[in-house]
């Protein structure tokens, strides 16, 4: 009988943690540790948008990450002065650290000063990031 309890609490345990972390996945949200970051053309490797930038951390093999891009690519062509950025993140290990990008995908959203304003972890919806580009411009 015992086992049948822990069973159960297990399963019980882990369903609640499967349900939390697929609704924080690909949220866009602020993060207080990312306040004052600021990144330029030459931690990117090119210019930032008129209005803002996305930056999208990536790994060779990330499926989520091709859907990501798509979306950004999309909503960098709908929404005038805002430029899509893709960095590979095993390429650029020092700025990774930096910024505490702990999984990818991860987008960060950057205002048009380059200052990190917004981060999303996993796959963000298009609606979530042009609200946060809202917010950055």
């Amino acid at each position: 009988m015992t086992g049948l309890v822990v069973c159960v609490a297990v399963l019980v345990l882990a369903s609640a943690y499967g349900v939390l972390h697929r609704r924080r996945s690909g949220r866009v949200r602020v993060r207080g540790r990312d306040e004052g970051k600021r990144l330029g053309a030459a931690e990117l490797g090119q210019g930032l948008g008129e209005r803002a930038t996305l930056v999208q951390f990536s790994s060779a093999f990330c499926a989520p990450c091709r859907a990501t891009r798509r979306v950004l690519t999309e909503v960098a062509d709908m929404v005038p002065g805002v430029t899509h950025i893709e960095i590979d993140a095993e390429a650029h290990l020092d700025l990774v650290r930096e910024l505490g990008i702990l999984k990818t995908p991860t987008v960060l959203v950057l205002d048009a000063d380059g200052r990190v304003v917004r981060r999303a972890t996993g796959q963000p919806r298009r609606a979530d990031v042009i609200a946060a580009l809202g917010e950055a411009v």
